[in-house]
């Protein structure tokens, strides 16, 4: 199966992992294998254990990688990362890749249901079990719908959209995401139609809702810097706010040292870092990637080394 997609600031992530040749990754959200296939060109003895809980991601990569003795694949949520390495005997890592959100294979295969321009079920589930978009816009009281997309889409007529999608059920249940798409077009002024497509932050914060994003992201971080040995360092791709502002703060805690107030003479919390950055800033795409992957422009990549 084609799986593809084109990795995102591969050559300054690659850098950013530090890689040993030796070394035991993980590729927690693998996708096609843009990334997982860089990391094993430079390993001999080490091992890469590329996750990913679409099913479609699974067949690929484990055609892509089926001659690598490096490589193991499993299928699960990174969020999960921690239960499922130990239970599989893996210890201490050198470094943890996690690139968020979707996939351009997901984006781009029209019956998912992750896009609004073309016509297809209202899907949008990254590992094709659980509970569907269509579920959530046909049965979720107005108020919690416009939480989701003031929260998820950070949508300022997400009341109003949400109006909207209630007074359609009552007619008919909403199936597709052209339809959907229209409703949001209908329930937002004029000039927002002109700015972009209005479809798109609700269409966010609702994949975002179906496939609990936020709430993976917060637990795999967790989970991927307890198994990081030290020395070894967190590399993580976001796509909008929301997600970097978790990554951006997640990271700040772990490199937080003494929470004393400043007038005590010595620390007597005994708060010490554990990790520290690598890089101060995040860094973004430069002008030759984004002629050749627009897609690129929103991503951020923030590293973190454990100590």
């Amino acid at each position: 199966m084609e799986f593809s997609h084109v990795p995102v600031l591969l050559n300054e992530t690659i850098e950013g992992l530090n890689i040993k040749e030796n070394g035991i990754y993980v590729d927690g959200t693998a996708g096609g294998g843009g990334h997982s296939s860089e990391i094993l060109k430079r390993l001999t003895t080490g091992r890469l254990i590329s996750i990913d809980r679409d099913p479609d991601a699974i067949l690929a990569l484990t055609e892509r990688f089926k001659n690598n003795e490096n490589s193991l694949i499993i299928k699960g949520n990174f969020a999960d990362i921690k239960e499922l390495l130990q239970s599989r005997g893996v210890g201490r890592l050198d470094g943890v890749l996690l690139d968020i959100g979707v996939s351009s294979h997901q984006l781009d295969t029209v019956e998912r249901g992750f896009s609004f321009h073309d016509d297809a079920p209202l899907d949008m589930r990254m590992s094709r079990s659980g509970t569907t978009a269509e579920e959530l816009v046909n049965t979720l009281p107005v108020e919690e719908l416009s939480s989701i997309i003031s929260r998820y889409g950070e949508e300022k007529y997400a009341r109003s959209i949400a109006r909207g999608i209630e007074e359609a059920r009552r007619a008919k249940p909403i199936k597709t995401t052209l339809e959907l798409a229209e409703i949001i077009k209908s329930n937002v002024p004029q000039k927002v139609r002109r700015d972009g497509h209005p479809a798109r932050k609700t269409f966010q914060a609702l994949r975002i809702a179906v496939n609990d994003e936020l709430g993976a992201l917060k637990r795999g971080l967790d989970g991927a810097f307890e198994m990081l040995g030290s020395g070894g360092r967190l590399a993580v791709i976001t796509f909008h706010s929301l997600e970097d502002r978790i990554v951006k703060q997640k990271m700040a805690s772990w490199c937080q040292g003494c929470t004393c107030p400043k007038d005590f003479p010595v620390c007597v919390c005994g708060n010490k870092p554990k990790a520290k950055l690598v890089n101060k800033k995040p860094i973004c795409a430069n002008e030759t990637e984004l002629n050749e992957n627009p897609r690129a422009r929103s991503a951020k990549l923030r590293i973190c080394e454990k100590i």
